[in-house]
């Protein structure tokens, strides 16, 4: 069973899983009845199965398909879609040979008010249907911007409207949440730096951000044949406030037609500010969760803005297997892996494939695109699963096309879709109704920062992989768009009534979907700055609210009372704190103690001014340890890390300038150790 979309604008899509043939009618039928009756099954029969489908969306060689695209539908060349449909008939011939295990997604409709109460829940907020007066709630509220609040007061105002419909019990009035006193509320938000033309800096206006020298930024998208114009990317406001003009519906550019070069691609730069870059894995888990919370109002806000509906799944849970390799949670999979290797964050099946086909196949022609053997495939299968975890799987057997194909199968065969189920209509959406790669490159950035742990790290290693396949081009006749075409049934594929006729409309999307996600993998897999301040007053605001707490506890004020009184100290006047003696020194100002355990000199007071990097104060330490290096750190890559304060854990970028770092969190330890894997 499938939700349908109401309208006919949208295409539902989730990520491809093999099917039983006794639960699901067979894909085939439906192609042949497509086929134009003018021709024969003569004709049919006389080509390859993937060329006859490519040939019916063909404008040369056949009248088009029945069913009509939307206005706002990406389309391609038909010849340049070739590889694709060879992948999807080569996914269905693994199929129906039994060589894939059934595992299939069901759907179960909303009730009206439900999708509004799931996202509330899912950004943080279960506070508002719960009316209780959480603080992680309230704290959250406090960051938010114009833009945000708005997001949340509209799906808070939906969720009302349909319990007072519904008569179930009495909620909160939208007023009493953001301390408004009329029907038309105005926000105590995060300020915000008006910025044009969605992030860029136009001439004479006051920048929101400082630059710091050319060569430190992140580059994305420079390849040979691509344009001389670079775009830079501002990641200090938000998305959303930069989006200036609401564009009308009517407005909406015709369908898309998307040019298969690379050089068809924009570049892209991120200049560092004086904070410097955060990748995903430099903040802790705790801090990460925020940025979830942050990343889904953030998201639905940007849709908001541009007028475009930010559309989900709800899908029910499936219980995948508990062990093995194939068809295992991500989640229990990479448990079970780590009883072997403590820490690991990609499955080591994955990790090992990849390995595999990175030493000895990316210079292979054709890799990916020519599939290998099905029979040894499923022979490789099942022998993986009894001997990987023993360590007496031969891996000399294995051919890189086998390899290659026993990789895709992994993803096809994950319970739930590696980009998950519930935002795979956000991803067709922020093509299909998103004309600008530079707002598809936002939308598709908060939808990265949405995903979990799992999902986000195994992504990053198979994007990590393609990118090097698409690096050997000229050995294995593999480009962008060639790697794009191939990937792309295997995570986006819809499975359903109606299968063919969605995966027909939502071919060059997927595919030009995965073609961003390699291309700027860099900049997709960076935490935007203005996420990470709206977490640190987040994390203020909880700091705040636990104190004032504290101070107004019954219990606490009935001793401090009868403390007092016992103590009878007039010359100390009432309310007067003593500190303890090691914070009554005074401390100069700019002046950090930085700790390197690992180190031979463990501790060091350093004075910070304007200029004083992360990378100097590693060097710094190296230069004073570098006769008597311990044995500990030996191999390994020190990093600076901000802990405590305002940020739970931050490893610092090396170029990231310390006083203004430091004069964001004052109250921050700064240590330095090795950069968590």
């Amino acid at each position: 069973m499938t939700m349908e979309m109401k309208d006919s604008g949208s295409v539902v899509l989730t990520a491809y899983h093999p099917h039983n043939p006794a639960r699901i009618p067979r894909m085939e039928q439906s192609f042949v009845q497509d086929i134009p009756s003018s021709h024969s099954p003569t004709s049919r029969k006389s080509l390859p199965r993937c060329r006859r489908i490519n040939r019916m969306l063909s404008n040369e060689s056949a009248p088009p398909p029945a069913f009509s695209r939307s206005n706002s539908q990406a389309s391609m060349d038909s010849t340049s879609m070739e590889d694709f449909w060879c992948e999807v008939e080569s996914i269905k011939e693994s199929s129906e040979d039994g060589s894939e295990e059934a595992t299939l997604l069901e759907f179960k409709p909303a009730d009206e008010g439900e999708l509004e109460a799931e996202w509330l829940q899912d950004v943080g907020l279960s506070t508002l249907i719960s009316g209780a007066e959480e603080e992680d709630g309230q704290a959250l509220l406090s960051t938010l911007t114009r833009t945000q609040a708005a997001a949340v007061q509209k799906r808070y105002n939906t969720y009302t409207q349909t319990l007072r419909k519904k008569n179930k019990h009495t909620v909160r009035d939208v007023r009493d949440i953001f301390g408004t006193n009329d029907s038309s509320p105005t926000f105590e938000t995060v300020p915000v730096s008006p910025v044009p033309s969605n992030g860029i800096q136009l001439p004479g206006q006051k920048p929101v951000w400082k630059s710091v020298s050319s060569n430190s930024c992140l580059d994305c998208g420079l390849n040979k044949g691509s344009p001389s114009v670079t775009e830079e990317l501002s990641y200090e406001v938000s998305f959303s406030e930069s989006i200036t003009v609401l564009p009308k519906t009517q407005e909406w550019p015709k369908p898309q037609r998307f040019k298969k070069e690379d050089s068809a691609l924009p570049k892209f730069i991120v200049r560092k500010s004086r904070f410097g870059l955060t990748e995903v894995g430099d903040l802790s888990p705790e801090d990460m969760k925020k940025i979830r919370y942050l990343s889904l109002i953030e998201l639905t806000a940007f849709y908001d803005a541009l007028g475009v509906e930010l559309k989900r799944n709800r899908a029910e849970r499936v219980r995948g297997r508990e062990n093995g390799l194939f068809g295992v949670p991500l989640t229990v999979l990479l448990e079970n892996d780590q009883k072997k290797v403590p820490g690991v964050k990609v499955p080591l099946i994955f990790q090992k494939l990849l390995l595999k086909l990175e030493e000895t196949g990316l210079e292979t022609e054709g890799i990916l695109r020519v599939p290998g053997s099905a029979s040894r495939v499923k022979n490789l299968h099942q022998e993986l699963e009894a001997k990987f975890y023993e360590d007496t799987f031969d891996w000399d057997q294995v051919r890189n096309n086998d390899a290659a194909g026993l990789l895709k199968m992994f993803i096809r065969e994950l319970p739930s879709p590696l980009f998950t189920v519930e935002y795979l209509p956000a991803f067709i959406t922020l093509v299909e109704k998103i004309s600008k790669i530079k707002l598809q490159l936002q939308a598709l950035h908060l939808l990265i920062m949405l995903l979990p742990e799992a999902n986000r790290d195994t992504a990053k290693a198979f994007l990590q992989f393609l990118k090097k396949v698409v690096a050997n081009e000229g050995k294995n006749k593999m480009n962008l768009w060639n790697v794009s075409m191939i990937v792309a049934p295997n995570l986006f594929i819809y499975k359903g009534k109606r299968a063919n006729q969605q995966e027909m409309q939502a071919a060059a999307t997927t595919a030009h979907i995965v073609r961003l996600l390699i291309r700027y993998q860099d900049i997709l897999w960076t935490v935007p700055s203005f996420l990470i301040s709206q977490v640190r007053k987040m994390n203020e605001a909880a700091m705040n609210n636990s104190k004032r707490q504290l101070m107004f506890d019954k219990g606490v004020r009935k001793l401090l009372r009868r403390k007092t009184m016992e103590r009878e100290r007039p010359e100390r006047p009432e309310g007067a704190i003593t500190f303890p003696p090691y914070l009554q020194s005074d401390i100069p100002e700019g002046v950090i103690r930085v700790y390197a355990p690992l180190h031979s000199k463990v501790s060091m007071a350093i004075q910070l001014n304007s200029q004083t990097k992360a990378k100097d104060i590693l060097a710094r330490f190296h230069c004073e340890n570098s006769r008597s290096s311990s044995q500990n750190m030996r191999g390994q890559t020190q990093s600076l890390h901000e802990i405590g304060g305002n940020i739970g854990q931050h490893c610092l970028d090396p170029d990231a300038y310390m006083l203004d770092v430091y004069r964001a969190n004052p109250q921050a330890e700064w240590v330095i150790k090795p950069k968590a894997s």
